[in-house]
């Protein structure tokens, strides 16, 4: 499984698949490349002390649909089997979704549908929930929207600031991004409408 990972930003992430593939965590996988739109996201210097190839791919002063064309072309050429968007900071359009159906995935930091988009822990301290996390879903053309593949939770506690959620949340992203990668390179997911089912 050729694995293709968009980032934006620190790449953390990014980094923990890397490890997961290299330890066999993620059996049968290796990472091909790392794309980011952002030639000042640190997680491209983390990606080339793994050895990882990177291509930075700007969107800037270039429409929406040549910038994915662009990045869909690089994807193809190395033969990626699987997207992986963390920290990716742009919307999807509908090509690039047809470009790999049902086979980009994302992570966000709370447990969908509750608290999409941006923010999503200060919506959470906000709204004043107990239980919170995130969640690993396949990509369709809403925003954080298609199938959920697994979840995890975490609390909210009395005194925590947007900072202390964030990062406990982080640590659950970075095994529950795993867990579903290993499922999906275990062949053990089956997409029915909105639901996934997993195969023994």
């Amino acid at each position: 499984m050729r694995l293709g990972i968009l980032i934006s930003g620190r790449g953390s992430n990014m980094a923990a698949i890397i490890e997961a593939v290299r330890s066999g965590k993620i059996p049968k996988s290796e990472v091909s490349i790392v794309i980011s739109n952002n030639p000042q996201a640190k997680g491209l210097e983390k990606a080339r002390a793994y050895g990882i190839e990177t291509l930075v791919i700007s969107h800037k002063g270039i429409k929406r649909e040549e910038h994915e064309e662009r990045i869909i072309t690089e994807l193809r050429k190395r033969k990626v089997d699987f997207v992986c968007l963390a920290g990716y900071m742009r919307l999807l359009s509908e090509g690039f979704i047809k470009a790999f159906p049902n086979r980009i995935v994302n992570i966000h930091p709370s447990l969908l549908p509750a608290f999409p988009g941006l923010n999503a822990q200060k919506q959470a301290l906000e709204y004043g929930v107990k239980i919170t996390g995130c969640t690993v879903h396949f990509v369709d053309e809403q925003l954080d929207h298609g199938p959920i593949i697994l979840q995890r939770s975490v609390e909210v506690k009395e005194d925590d600031t947007e900072q202390t959620l964030s990062e406990r949340i982080l640590q659950q992203e970075h095994s529950a991004y795993v867990e579903a990668l290993k499922l999906i390179a275990d062949d053990r997911i089956r997409i029915c409408g909105r639901r996934v089912i997993l195969k023994n």
